[in-house]
Formats: C-alpha cells, sequence, structure tokens
C-alpha cells in the first residue's frame, strides 16, 4: 500500500502539468488493488498500471527522479521499475547509466563502470568472526552514516585455498543462491587470486566449471541471463620472501565492461559483450616521509589508519611518467582503513563496483610470502 500512497502523491502533483489526464490516473490508481508488486500480465490490476499512456509514465518517472536524487530515496525510481513490464520498460529507458550520471540505481549498476569524473565512495565492515565483509555505498562525506547495502562476501577455506562468494543477499551468500554475482579464488599462499563473473564478458567465454547455469531471479532489477563462473580478471602481489621494509607491490589485470551509451531493456545481456582491452593496474609507489619514518600516500582524507592494507591502483601507463608527474596520476581505486574493521573504497571507471569489491578482498587475510 505503501507504494500506492507514494505513486498517488507523485501523480498528484502533477496534475497542474497534465490536467485531467494526471487526474485520471490518480484516481485510476486509487482503485487498483496493488501491494508494491505488480499483478501478473492479464491480470485486471497489471493491466490497469500498463494502460496508462507511456508519455505520463515517463513524466512521473522523471520527476520521481529528480526528486529522489540520492539513497535512500533513490527507492523510489525502483519501486518504479516493480509495477509492471511496462513501468519496468520506461523507468530503465529514463534513468542514465551509472557512467554518465554517478548514481547507483539498479542491482545492474553495481556491474558497470563507475563514472570518469569523480570516484563512487564506499566503505566496508568487517565480521571477523564469521568472515564475512559488507559493501556499502556511503551516504555523506562523514564515515558515520549506515549507508546503502550492496553486496557482501563471506571467506571459505577450500583445501589448500580460500574462496570468497560474492552476493546481492546478505543473507544467502552460496553460489546457488539467485543474488550470486561472483567469487574469488586465491592460492596457498595467498598471493595471487583469480576473479569470477557470474556473467560472461564476451560471447566467446567459457564457464570455468561444470556447474548447471542459473538465472537470476525475475525480482531483481536486471534483465534474466545465463550464469556461471566466468574468468575476468588477476590479482597478484610480488613475493617479499626476505620480509622487507616497504608497501605490497600489487599487479592487476582486468577485462572491464564498456561504458554504455544508454540504459535500456536488457542492458547487462548486451553490456557482457562489450569489453575493451584488458585493463592493468599496479599500486600506486608511496613515499618515504623522512619526519614521520614511513611510507605515506595520500588519500585525500578518506583513510586515517595506517596500514599495510591501503592501496591506491592506477594504470600502468603512468608508469612511464616522470617522477613529478606521477604524483598527478589518476588513482582508479582507492582502499583504507578507517576503524578496527571498516575500510573505505573509492572507484572509478573502467572498474566496476563489483570488480574493486573483489579487488579489495585480495588484501584481506594472511599472504605467507
Amino acid at each position: 500500500m505503501s507504494l500506492r500512497k507514494a505513486l498517488l502523491s507523485r501523480v498528484a502533483s502533477l496534475s497542474k502539468f497534465n490536467g485531467d489526464e494526471a487526474a485520471g490516473t490518480a484516481n485510476e490508481i486509487e482503485g487498483a488493488d496493488v501491494d508494491g508488486v505488480a499483478a501478473s500480465p492479464g491480470e485486471e490490476d497489471g493491466d490497469r498500471w500498463a494502460r496508462m499512456l507511456p508519455e505520463l509514465i515517463g513524466e512521473i518517472v522523471r520527476r520521481v527522479e529528480a526528486t529522489g536524487d540520492r539513497w535512500p530515496f533513490r527507492k523510489d525510481v525502483v519501486s518504479c521499475a516493480c509495477l509492471c513490464r511496462r513501468w519496468r520498460e520506461v523507468t530503465i529507458g529514463t534513468v542514465r547509466p551509472l557512467p554518465e550520471s554517478g548514481k547507483i540505481t539498479f542491482p545492474s549498476s553495481l556491474k558497470e563502470p563507475g563514472p570518469a569524473d569523480a570516484p563512487i565512495q564506499c566503505f566496508i565492515k568487517r565480521h571477523k568472526k564469521n568472515s564475512t565483509f559488507y559493501l556499502y555505498l556511503g551516504l555523506t562525506q562523514t564515515f558515520m552514516d549506515e549507508g546503502k547495502f550492496l553486496m557482501a562476501a563471506r571467506r571459505f577455506r577450500h583445501g589448500s585455498h580460500t574462496e570468497y562468494i560474492i552476493s546481492l543477499d546478505a543473507d544467502n551468500l552460496s553460489v546457488g543462491c539467485n543474488a550470486y554475482l561472483g567469487k574469488l579464488r586465491s592460492d596457498f599462499l595467498g598471493t595471487n587470486f583469480t576473479v569470477y563473473d557470474s556473467q560472461p564478458p564476451s560471447n566467446d567465454a567459457k564457464t570455468s566449471s561444470g556447474r548447471i547455469m542459473r538465472r537470476f531471479a525475475s525480482k531483481r532489477i536486471s534483465p534474466q541471463i545465463s550464469s556461471g563462473n566466468f574468468e575476468i580478471g588477476q590479482v597478484s602481489y610480488k613475493f617479499n620472501l626476505l620480509k622487507s621494509r616497504g608497501p605490497r607491490r600489487m599487479h592487476c589485470t582486468l577485462q572491464c565492461p564498456m561504458a554504455p551509451d544508454r540504459l535500456e531493456e536488457g542492458f547487462l545481456k548486451k553490456a557482457q559483450h562489450s569489453t575493451g582491452a584488458p585493463v592493468v593496474l599496479r599500486n600506486k609507489s608511496p613515499r618515504w616521509h623522512e619526519h614521520l619514518q614511513c611510507w605515506c600516500l595520500n588519500f585525500h582524507g578518506r583513510v586515517t589508519v595506517a596500514s599495510v592494507k591501503n592501496f591506491q591502483l592506477v594504470t600502468t601507463a603512468d608508469a612511464s611518467q616522470p617522477q613529478g608527474a606521477r604524483e598527478d596520476e589518476t588513482v582508479l581505486l582507492q582502499f583504507g582503513k578507517v576503524d578496527d574493521d571498516m575500510f573505505t573504497m573509492d572507484y572509478r571507471r573502467p572498474l566496476s563496483a563489483f570488480q574493486a569489491f573483489a579487488i579489495c578482498l585480495t588484501s584481506f587475510g594472511t599472504k605467507l610470502c
């Protein structure tokens, strides 16, 4: 009922712009028996939602999005897409993709590359007792807000290697669940990791296991596509057998999704077939601070606790630049500690939230070398 009331208020506010048409729509919604989920196609209530003019639906969605530019108000945009098929088509055709808008709206946004001009600021909460990690979208510039939950991961030990299962559902972290996004797998030493996506990165991609292909549940705001385990990248740490002083050295190779021109029906299905050349990243070299007697990086206030886990990733192309020019190189992923079990994660294009989260997970755990 709350969804119907919310839309009633939205439509009523449009009456002064659309006259009797909007008022009639409000009466139509009032008469519908819809409690947050549209009836199946062909049923009377579902037809009532679908019979609305696409122009009017688009106007409603645009105004809902304009007033819900950030979470938790942005959930009204998702509610519009949940009403029925027509509302979904209009909504996802109206909402601009993440690289263009800089806003995470649907679960599909987690597999889109971030914006290029400014990073998406997130934070990770670690629960040591059950080896679980939760990724949240930061709602303010401080570290005090609860954030918007995005995804979670749990660490499992399998013989000589470790796996991190990544899921949209914080309460169901298994490969077989409908919310499964992918996984991260490490070797025995904990220095080499492989990132697996539940969706194929290209047309000719082959699954890495013989698991039965699954489909996402229709309740997710993303198209139903086949899913499995497809390798999309490698993360490695340089051996440090002598345990010499200094920060960790990382090297990443990833197949990153290309930014879409427009979010539309079947976006994920199209995006999975459009990956550019592999992106190679390295950790930004810190500088030695003589006064503090430690290695330092400028995290611009987003990291407050010194830790060997802290890092910044840049493209390897910047390594050929002079040392002075490297100070201004663009950081594509930044990860650092702010409390005992809280870490910040800021990412931008070409990385997606899923890829950035997987890379950050490699920083946790023991590395024998």
